[in-house]
């Protein structure tokens, strides 16, 4: 089950939460994402913690992954996983006028 999406934000803190908020929704239409939950975002942090501090830009972050398992998938979400996958690029982008 896979997900991709993009956020931009005034700023590095406001990207993080708009990246978690974000990553939320996701586990709302994908609970089984509520697994790599933690490590996507981090990978994400990671990648805007990497920026330069730029008070005349914005922060685009794009975030995507994917999770596999074997069994069928339950209300749980217990599944061992096989396959993982997560990748996170952010940048600066000029401000919206």
């Amino acid at each position: 089950m896979s997900y991709s999406f993009s956020v931009t934000a005034a700023n590095k803190a406001a990207a993080k939460l708009a990246v978690a908020a974000r990553f939320d929704e996701v586990i709302g239409a994908q609970p089984i994402h509520a697994r790599d939950r933690e490590l996507a975002i981090a990978n994400a942090n990671a990648a805007i913690d990497m920026l330069t501090d730029d008070d005349t830009m914005h922060v685009m972050v794009s975030l995507g992954g994917s999770v596999g398992w074997r069994e069928p998938l339950t209300d749980a979400c217990d599944n061992q996983l096989t396959a993982a996958s997560i990748s996170a690029s952010a940048w600066l982008v000029a401000t919206p006028s």
